[in-house]
């Protein structure tokens, strides 16, 4: 059996002081709070750390009272690397999915709360936008993409408003998964057949040589031509890809 002893305030302290000085934050973090936060880690190391990440992400300025209100608002059992951490997401995600805008926005706060990375949840929901509403709601990628930038210019806590106001638009959202299903359906074709020629009569024709040959033949440049011929590959002329 492995006993792991507390650290002492001053090991804390050396700990909080080389993180911060390597999130370059020297001047963002007062000398009273990394005390604070050396007091309130119990001598965990790691619960120190936690508290000093999410006090960060509050405020551009770091006193006690930040500090406290951080180790205040942490979530116990919430570790980004660890199950919580993908469970929480998932049913963030899942909500969304199934419309439950309150269970949305519960699973959101929560993420908030324990000091998940902003840009993290804003990056899964402009990943949903696609996949799961797509063109049932065209302009959900676009406020999706929006949320990512305002998360990133603007920053904790008020881009809080930006996810919670993209979180309750996507999970009200007609969801369709059309072009997603398209998307790996063409990619598995494709994985098969990558070694098709194109069909002569698409292929760029830049030579005179290569006009003679057929490259290109009956081709216009004009918004919306079509040719009444197969655009596939002869061996898939056939496949279906979008239903």
């Amino acid at each position: 059996m492995v006993v792991v002893s507390a650290l002492s305030k001053d090991a804390i302290i050396e700990v909080l002081k080389r993180a911060i000085k390597a999130e370059k934050a020297t001047k963002r973090v007062s000398k009273k709070a990394i005390d604070v936060l050396a007091e309130l880690s119990g001598g965990d190391a790691r619960s120190a750390l936690g508290d000093l990440e999410l006090a960060l992400s509050l405020a551009d300025k770091v006193d006690e009272k930040i500090v406290e209100e951080a180790a205040g608002r942490k979530m116990p059992g919430y570790d980004k690397k660890g199950d919580n951490h993908y469970d929480t997401i998932s049913a963030f995600i899942k909500s969304m999915r199934g419309s439950d805008v309150d269970a949305a926005l519960y699973y959101l706060a929560r993420m908030v709360e324990a000091g998940e990375d902003p840009k993290f949840i804003a990056r899964r929901m402009v990943i949903f936008a696609s996949e799961d509403i797509g063109l049932a709601g065209n302009g959900a990628l676009a406020l999706a993409t929006a949320c990512f930038q305002a998360v990133e210019r603007v920053g904790m806590p008020e881009s809080g408003l930006m996810l919670a106001h993209t979180c309750v638009a996507l999970a009200k959202s007609k969801k369709s998964r059309a072009t997603t299903d398209a998307w790996y359906k063409a990619l598995e074709v494709a994985r098969k057949t990558r070694g098709e020629p194109v069909p002569t009569w698409l292929r760029n024709a830049p030579t005179k040589l290569m006009k003679d040959l057929g490259y290109g033949k009956g081709q216009k440049w004009e918004a919306g031509f079509h040719l009444d011929k197969n655009y596939l590959p002869d061996s898939i002329k056939d496949v279906k890809i979008w239903d």
